[in-house]
């Protein structure tokens, strides 16, 4: 007996008006706009870890390197700079 797989592919539902401005909001929020960030430099420091040792180091990996030898340097720097650029 042969099993059938089938994959169905189904459209999201589209967003109601509350989830979009959640969604608006949220991207406007600091917090969120600095874990967008410390995402965005932490596949960088993947990227030049995985150079470094000429293969894919994986996320883990360089996710735990980063916070243990840049984060604290970066979120100070990040948060000065984006405080100026808020008071403005």
């Amino acid at each position: 007996m042969k099993i059938r797989r089938e994959i169905i592919f189904t459209k999201p539902a589209a967003a109601t008006l509350p989830e979009k401005l959640a969604r608006a909001v949220a991207r406007q929020s600091s917090l969120y706009r600095e874990v967008v960030a410390e995402k965005e430099e932490i596949l960088r420091h993947k990227w030049f870890m995985s150079e470094r040792a000429g293969r894919d180091v994986g996320i883990t990996l360089a996710t735990l390197d980063w916070i243990t030898h840049h984060r604290t340097g970066w979120r100070k720097s990040w948060r000065r700079k984006n405080a100026a650029l808020e008071s403005d």
